[in-house]
């Protein structure tokens, strides 16, 4: 099936590497106009948006910052006019040991807090104000296995976030479905990018790969796709729900 997503305008954060990218490029492959935001690697964001051509432009947001990320929201309406996805992807997984001294785990807590929940918190109470006036919109987190699974003692923040994400995600699909509001819950395992290699590195690739049910690590194209199926509007009536995609290492 070829998924159609011609004249949507979609908001993708975190687009400059691993599955944000990912997304983009196959959403503007579909038809879609990107909006890509990035934090600090500039040259990736611009070969991204390069890539995508005319389709696609981009934005730079700190999302530990909440002024900003208003700015910044505010900034994709009045160039696209109409958002019809938000794809909130952002996310960091700072390795904080327990053991540290209180400032400085409470400073990681704080930070992956901002980044992977606050953040996306923010911009679907935006997104939700600018979908009510517009008749509809799809709002997609992306959460983890570690918000149902548990994650290492170094990631409790990380599966914290992840899990606060979850309760959003229903609760947005519940209160907003009769204002045309539809709201996924995307929930990856170990997907190979940069960031999960920092993990692997740390604790070696066979933990990452042990519990796998399938041959291989999940891609980022893996997530992109199901994430594209779900743009397209083609599963609305699963609002509010959850999707494992991580080779089969958790299942609910």
């Amino acid at each position: 099936m070829q998924i159609n997503l011609k004249n949507k305008n979609v908001l993708v954060t975190g687009a400059s590497r691993g599955i944000g990218k990912s997304i983009a490029e196959l959403l503007a492959t579909c038809g879609a106009n990107v909006a890509l935001h990035y934090n600090k690697n500039k040259n990736r964001a611009e070969k991204v948006k390069h890539d995508l051509g005319p389709k696609a432009k981009l934005y730079q947001c700190d999302f530990t910052d909440g002024l900003e990320i208003s700015g910044f929201f505010n900034e994709v309406i009045k160039d696209f006019k109409k958002l019809d996805v938000i794809i909130n992807n952002a996310g960091i997984a700072l390795i904080s040991d327990p053991e540290k001294d209180d400032i400085s785990w409470i400073n990681d807590w704080l930070q992956t807090m901002d980044v992977n929940l606050n953040a996306a918190a923010l911009l679907c109470k935006k997104a939700i104000q600018h979908f009510r006036v517009n008749k509809g919109g799809i709002i997609i987190n992306i959460s983890s296995r570690a918000a149902f699974k548990g994650d290492t003692k170094d990631h409790l923040a990380y599966a914290a976030s992840k899990a606060g994400l979850v309760g959003l995600t229903k609760s947005i699909a519940q209160a907003y479905g009769k204002d045309g509001i539809k709201a996924f819950l995307v929930a990856p395992g170990f997907v190979r990018t940069e960031m999960a290699q920092s993990f692997i590195d740390e604790y070696g690739e066979e933990y990452a790969t042990s519990d796998l049910a399938l041959d291989k690590m999940t891609e980022p194209k893996d997530i992109a796709q199901f994430v594209a199926f779900l743009a397209s509007g083609l599963a609305n009536h699963a609002t509010g729900g959850t999707f494992d995609i991580n080779a089969g290492s958790y299942v609910h």
